[in-house]
């Protein structure tokens, strides 16, 4: 062959190798990224036009989900394991925001807002929740999921415990250690809390989008963002204060979509907005250890042989357990007692052992950890005078755990790339629901572990779901008081959400 034409057919060769690199590179969807924003006990009516501009515009590019759940009890620490295993208590086996484990103190709760405690209930079971977390899943996969709060330590180590080849940054530490001095660089001191907690909000802001995105590139993000709970918390549901904790951390996603944007990621990354609970204005009526302090009696050791760890009563002694139906009895006729629990009197069961209460399995809560009693604060639909509905018997200003309606329906908001757009859905979905759908948006199976459901009505492309709305498990009246007491769900194909108990007295 001649000099010419073997250049040319090298030319050629170098062209059409040039041509494939070039087309396949032009051809290669960019990496999706999912980054859940966990707003602190965002109520869905506080996400108005006027006072979360930013977020009320996510949602009206991508969906709204308006009967969503968190998972009861309505309290924090509960729902952040339910976000990472796709679980409900039953399943992952946190409890409560306060919670009562022998092996680490016969006699005392554990705050489980604080990582110490956390840590010790790891050491004394070996295990801490007792699923598999979606931080170990992706590990397994060669993913990982970074966890950036400003909650508490407690809170914030719940989502990737295990660390799993992702990392954890918080304002008072980070996992791995060895990460630490980066975040420092890049970050600087940790500021103070403050109310609102704008400026360690903004602090996690930035360890997203500066080291997450930038550096770490983590494949799932859950970012927590700690109003307006800890605001509401002290001055009450639509308060001026809590308006502008709301107003700052709206500001806060605004920054999050423009950094997004700038960086040319914003059409790669799906956002999920939601909160782990709603919010009610509380009366200050239930005080539920004074109540059944008169039912205990002291042990060998001089302890209590009755444990009571927020609305979880515990009985230590077989004495003490022959005293469940009095103490149940006396609940029965405090007005300020709402739907009460004990273990199911058969199994799946909507009847409790002792006549006339709901069973655990009604709350999704029975685990080997679980208490004897478990109370929920009675509730009404009178407003405050900042016009917000909802109240609870609770002791504080404003709070959240019961299974009001006001405390389980809270924000579900999605936008990105596997999102449909512009749309509105009235299907209920659950915080259990997050962790599965996550998995089928990165071609995951999902275990099954994962109680909750892919929520499939809400993707470009997904199948319509089936809906069912029931009263399920109405307990008759009795001789303690007339109580009664009833649990009302409504079914999405073979997922069944508590949207609320009722309570009536003769």
């Amino acid at each position: 062959m001649r000099l010419a034409g073997r250049l040319a057919l090298v030319a050629l060769a170098i062209w059409v190798v040039h041509l494939k690199v070039d087309t396949t590179g032009a051809a290669q969807p960019a990496r999706r990224t999912h980054l859940v924003i966990v707003v602190d006990g965002l109520r869905p009516d506080s996400v108005t036009a006027d006072v979360m501009p930013r977020l009320y515009r996510l949602g009206r590019r991508g969906i709204v989900f308006t009967a969503h759940h968190s998972v009861f009890p309505t309290v924090t620490r509960v729902n952040a394991s339910s976000f990472v295993t796709g679980a409900y208590p039953e399943t992952h086996g946190l409890l409560g925001n306060t919670i009562y484990v022998p092996a680490v103190s016969a006699t005392k709760t554990l705050d489980t807002g604080e990582r110490e405690d956390l840590e010790a209930v790891e050491r004394a079971e070996g295990r801490l929740l007792t699923a598999p977390t979606l931080g170990e899943i992706l590990q397994r996969e060669g993913r990982k999921l970074l966890g950036v709060s400003s909650g508490s330590t407690g809170s914030a180590y719940l989502l990737n415990h295990t660390t799993s080849g992702g990392a954890i940054i918080h304002t008072d530490y980070t996992k791995p250690p060895e990460l630490a001095p980066k975040v420092l660089a890049l970050l600087g001191p940790p500021p103070a809390h403050a109310t609102p907690n704008d400026p360690q909000n903004q602090r996690a802001i930035d360890a997203y989008l500066k080291l997450g995105v930038d550096d770490l590139r983590p494949d799932v993000t859950f970012l927590w963002l700690n109003d307006p709970d800890g605001t509401a918390h002290a001055n009450g549901v639509g308060a001026p204060l809590t308006k502008t904790s709301l107003s700052l951390v709206d500001a806060g996603i605004g920054r999050l979509e423009d950094g997004l944007r700038m960086r040319g990621l914003l059409g790669s990354t799906n956002i999920v907005v939601t909160s782990d609970h709603g919010f009610s204005t509380e009366t200050s009526e239930l005080h539920l250890e004074a109540l059944v302090a008169p039912f205990s009696t002291p042990m060998q050791d001089g302890s209590k042989d009755i444990v009571v760890a927020e609305g979880a009563i515990y009985l230590r002694s077989a004495a003490a357990k022959a005293r469940v139906s009095e103490i149940v009895a006396m609940l029965k006729r405090r007005t300020e007692v709402g739907a009460i629990f004990t273990r199911a009197a058969s199994p799946g069961g909507m009847e409790g052992m002792v006549p006339g209460t709901l069973s655990f399995d009604v709350a999704r809560w029975n685990h080997p950890r679980s208490g004897d009693i478990l109370v929920s604060a009675n509730w009404s639909e009178d407003s405050n005078q900042f016009g917000f509905k909802g109240t609870t018997t609770q002791e504080g200003v404003a709070g959240h755990g019961t299974s009001s309606p006001y405390d389980i329906h809270n924000t579900l908001i999605a936008a990105g790339p596997d999102f449909r757009e512009n749309a509105t859905s009235d299907a209920p979905t659950a915080n259990v629901d997050i962790a599965p759908t996550l998995l089928r948006l990165l071609g995951i199976a999902v275990p099954p572990t994962m109680t909750g459901r892919v929520i499939e009505e809400g993707l470009r492309g997904g199948a319509a779901v089936r809906l069912t709305r029931t009263v399920g498990g109405t307990i008759p009246g009795s001789a303690d008081g007339g109580y009664s007491v009833s649990a009302h769900f409504t079914t999405v194909n073979n997922s069944r959400y508590l949207d609320y108990t009722e309570v009536k007295r003769r």
